[in-house]
């Protein structure tokens, strides 16, 4: 009965870890660029685009496809930044706890 009402202390405790971390993050801005720094998006922790910068060179009528892939890879980048951060600050919080392999964490 201990090591029950323990687990759900512990399970409490980290809820609110978890919380504080999701606030946490929410605050991070990463930001991601695409062709050699042409193309630059910031993006918020709860992945909101905050900023996109583009560089003049780009901004040629026939070029408007590749501009908009390479916002779309910009995007993805500081996306990818983001979720790494993520993965680290969920990994570093559940250290030592006995958690399945491949459970996603926060729930």
């Amino acid at each position: 009965m201990k090591d029950l009402l323990g687990l759900m202390g512990k399970a409490k405790e980290m809820q609110a870890k978890f919380q504080a971390m999701q606030e946490e993050v929410a605050t991070l801005e990463a930001t991601g660029q695409a062709g050699g720094g042409l193309v630059q998006v910031t993006i918020s922790g709860k992945f909101e685009m905050k900023a996109l910068k583009i560089d003049p060179s780009l901004l040629k009528e026939d070029e408007a496809e590749i501009l908009e892939d390479l916002i779309i890879a910009a995007h993805n980048d500081a996306k990818a930044k983001v979720e790494t951060v993520m993965q680290e600050k969920t990994k570093a919080l559940t250290a030592g706890l006995p958690i399945p392999p491949g459970m996603k964490l926060p729930f």
